[in-house]
C-alpha cells in the first residue's frame, strides 16, 4: 500500500507510553472472541468438578480485582520488548490510514448532503480505559460508540500475521476501515437501532444474527472506503486486495472456531463466516456505493 510521505490524522490519542499501557496485556478487559473460543472447552471441563468450580471462582475474584488471569494464555507482551522505531513506523502508517478514511468519508457524506463527524483513534499498549469500559490487548481493535473512538493496540497486527497468516499493510488498513465502518453505523443510527432489535430478539441466537449483519455491513463499508481511497490517493499496489481478503477470511467465525475447537457452531457466529466477510468486502470495493451495503438491518 502506498502511504508514505502523506498527511497523518491529528485525531489520535497516543497512549502507548502511558502508565496504564505499560503493564503489558494484563489487567481487566473482556477477552476476544478467539480467546473465548480457545478457553471454552477448558471451562466446560472445569464445570464438571468441584475443584474446577474452585478454579473458576479464584479466576473470577482475580479478574474483578484488576488482574486478568487469561493474560498468560494469550501471550501478552511487555512494552520493554517492543522495537520503538518499528512501533513508531506502525503508528505513522495507521495514522495515515485514518486520515485517508477522514477524507474519503467526508466526501461521501457531502455527496449525500450530510456532514461527516471524524472519530478519534486511541493507540495503546496492553490496557487502557475507554468510554465503553476497560480495554485490553486481548479484545482486539474495537469502536466505542459512547465516546466515538477506535481503540487499537498495535500488537494486534502481529497476532493477525503470526496466528492468522494475514500479513501486509493493506490487511491492517482493512482492520481500521472496518472499525470506522462501525462509526458510520453509529452516525446513521444503525447501532442504536440494532440494540433495540436485540432487546426484542428471541435469545442469544437471534442477537447473534443481528450482530453478524452489523459486522458484515462494516466489512462492506471498509470496501467502499478502499474503492474511493484508491481513486483519490492511488493507494493500492499489487497484492493489496488479496491481503485484505485474506484478513477478512482469516477472522471469519467459522475459521476461528475450527482453529479453537475443531468444529463450527453457526448459531454462535457474531461476525460472519469467512466467505461472508470476503463477499461483503468485495461488494463494497467493487461498487464504491454505500447502498450496496444493505445487510438487512
Amino acid at each position: 500500500m502506498r502511504w508514505e510521505d502523506r498527511e497523518e490524522s491529528s485525531n489520535v490519542e497516543d497512549r502507548r507510553n502511558s502508565g496504564s499501557s505499560s503493564r503489558g496485556s494484563g489487567g481487566r478487559g473482556m477477552p476476544s472472541m478467539s480467546t473465548m473460543l480457545f478457553i471454552w472447552p477448558i471451562i466446560q471441563r472445569l464445570l464438571k468438578t468441584k475443584f474446577g468450580w474452585a478454579i473458576i471462582g479464584i479466576g473470577a475474584v482475580a479478574y474483578f480485582s484488576g488482574f486478568n488471569p487469561l493474560s498468560s494464555l494469550t501471550g501478552g507482551q511487555a512494552t520493554s520488548h517492543i522495537n520503538k522505531k518499528a512501533d513508531d513506523r506502525q503508528a505513522s502508517f495507521i495514522k495515515t490510514v485514518l486520515r485517508d478514511t477522514e477524507e474519503v468519508w467526508k466526501d461521501i457524506f457531502k455527496e449525500h448532503g450530510a456532514r461527516y463527524s471524524e472519530p478519534s483513534m486511541v493507540l495503546y499498549r496492553g490496557t487502557t480505559q475507554s468510554g465503553c469500559g476497560h480495554a485490553s490487548a486481548q479484545m482486539g481493535p474495537f469502536y466505542c460508540p459512547s465516546d466515538k473512538k477506535v481503540y487499537l493496540d498495535l500488537s494486534f497486527f502481529d497476532e493477525l500475521a503470526k496466528k492468522h497468516n494475514a500479513t501486509g499493510d493493506f490487511a491492517q488498513a482493512y482492520v481500521l476501515a472496518h472499525e470506522i465502518g462501525h462509526h458510520i453505523q453509529n452516525m446513521e443510527g444503525t447501532l442504536s437501532k440494532v440494540q433495540r432489535m436485540k432487546q426484542q430478539a428471541r435469545g442469544q441466537k437471534g442477537e447473534n444474527k443481528l450482530q453478524v449483519r452489523v459486522e458484515l455491513q462494516a466489512d462492506c463499508y471498509a470496501g467502499v472506503w478502499a474503492h474511493h481511497a484508491h481513486k483519490r490517493f492511488n493507494i493500492l499496489e499489487q497484492g493489496d486486495i488479496e491481503e485484505a481478503l485474506q484478513a477478512a477470511s482469516a477472522i471469519g467465525d467459522d475459521t476461528l472456531q475450527k482453529q479453537a475447537q475443531g468444529y463450527v457452531v453457526p448459531d454462535a457466529f457474531t461476525h460472519g463466516s469467512s466467505t461472508q466477510r470476503v463477499e461483503w468486502f468485495k461488494k463494497g470495493i467493487s461498487s464504491g456505493d454505500i447502498k450496496s451495503c444493505n445487510t438487512g438491518i
